[in-house]
């Protein structure tokens, strides 16, 4: 039986993983051991039953013994936190502290932009939000709007953290205004300190020590708190940092992770050194998107909607496909939601036309300098169809649509161990950079990089 060192455990919504691992921190080659799978159970009132059933998995279907073993996990089994984003333009500060949520744990369910009405204070009441965002200006730029965003908030009295990431001038004002409140307030640096200048980090590293406190929330999750090592992270944000991490080496890339909730884009790219001067906004280096609507479990039927009558009915759809018609099923849908995914996070190539007549434009991502397209999820690393998929991104015949190149090269998590990734590099970032090298197949010319 193999013995393993550390496991990492991935709680999804509908699936928990357990990855098994040796030789972690040892200075020699790490190893992938194995790894178990069971359904989630935040319907039976107790996730840790999810757990055990994937460690039972992963030491009964592939004799791997963890006894003693460290555990560390991500996890999305609660659900994101629901957030409030308050900036002072749209086109700016908000859409800066949106990106600073994404990919953090966050699900943004309300906006404002400018000084908040009456009837913004209602719904964010009505909300209940986990945490709010309130941005706001330049640094040393609009003072007004923004205290006056915060004097609104403090009144609501409501028991939420808030995370200041506005103009550093008033940071100080703000600080007291929620701690005479009562609310706890986390000032962070401005994520939007000059014009065309993103600063997310700050922001994002807050939200994810909240998430890890909410995370708690999901039924027998404190349970599975007693039993990690650190914290536990947003099952996103681990994704995301592994695909930084294989960025360091492989430069720009894409990864799409399919589930049986959601499907999330994850890029870090630059764009094309020659689309540079045609942007109209400046976008973050690491950018996620969420689709909320496509997850090939739990949210088929909205696959099967957006997908229009080329999809068809879809039945015989299961959490873990089995028989070849249920494999078959599960491909069909997530081809559609890597294509709608992948669209709706790319940017576009427009006209404007101004003062000087016909200008070209781009708004949002620009993915045309992705080099490396990376597919992880059970949808696209177990049914034997993802390379498949991801080869054949549906174009854009107008040729408006700024999507990775058809020359892309494709590769498959084939350990399905992105997540687990992100939560090994925590602690051991070598050995997980090696472990994700050697997982989408890039050998030995790559892993030399870190030798």
């Amino acid at each position: 039986m193999k013995k393993a060192d550390i496991i990492a455990a991935d709680i999804g919504s509908t699936i928990t993983k357990v990855s098994a691992f040796a030789g972690l921190g040892g200075g020699g080659r790490a190893r992938f051991l194995g790894q178990g799978l069971g359904l989630t159970t935040v319907l039976e009132g107790d996730v840790a039953k999810g757990l055990a059933a994937a460690r039972k998995d992963l030491e009964g279907r592939l004799g791997v013994d963890t006894t003693g073993a460290v555990m560390m996990a991500a996890s999305s089994a609660a659900g994101g936190l629901r957030m409030t984003v308050h900036g002072l333009t749209r086109d700016m500060t908000l859409r800066a502290a949106r990106e600073a949520s994404l990919g953090a744990g966050a699900i943004v369910t309300f906006t404002t932009a400018g000084r908040m009405s009456s009837d913004d204070l209602e719904e964010i009441r009505r909300i209940k939000p986990n945490i709010i965002l309130l941005a706001g200006g330049v640094d040393y730029g609009d003072r007004e709007i923004v205290t006056a965003n915060a004097r609104s908030l403090a009144s609501l009295n409501l028991d939420t953290p808030l995370i200041y990431a506005g103009n550093i001038a008033v940071s100080g004002e703000i600080r007291r205004l929620f701690e005479s409140a009562g609310v706890q307030v986390f000032i962070v640096e401005n994520v939007y300190p000059r014009i065309d200048e993103l600063n997310i980090d700050p922001v994002r590293k807050v939200i994810q020590d909240v998430f890890a406190r909410h995370i708690v929330t999901a039924p027998g999750m404190g349970t599975i708190r007693e039993m990690v090592q650190d914290d536990i992270i947003p099952t996103p944000g681990a994704v995301m940092r592994s695909t930084e991490i294989l960025a360091e080496t492989l430069k720009d890339v894409m990864t799409v992770d399919v589930g049986g909730a959601t499907t999330d884009v994850h890029s870090v790219t630059d764009g094309s050194p020659e689309l540079l001067k045609l942007m109209i906004a400046p976008e973050p280096r690491s950018k996620r998107t969420v689709e909320g609507d496509l997850g090939v479990y739990i949210n088929a039927p909205r696959i099967v909607e957006a997908a229009g009558s080329e999809l068809g009915q879809v039945e015989d759809v299961r959490p873990i496909p089995d028989t070849a018609r249920e494999r078959e099923n599960s491909a069909r849908l997530a081809r559609w939601a890597v294509d709608i995914s992948i669209w709706r996070h790319a940017g576009e190539l427009r006209v404007a036309y101004g003062a000087y007549g016909r200008n070209e434009v781009i708004v949002g991502r620009d993915l045309s300098a992705v080099r490396h397209v990376i597919g992880t999820g059970g949808a696209l690393t177990r049914l034997g169809m993802g390379k498949e998929i991801l080869q054949h991104i549906k174009p854009d015949p107008r040729k408006s649509k700024l999507l990775p190149p058809p020359d892309a090269a494709v590769h498959l998590d084939r350990y399905n161990i992105m997540a687990a990734g992100g939560v090994l590099s925590r602690r051991y970032p070598k050995d997980a950079r090696q472990l994700l090298i050697e997982s989408i197949g890039c050998g030995k010319d790559y892993l030399k990089h870190f030798d």
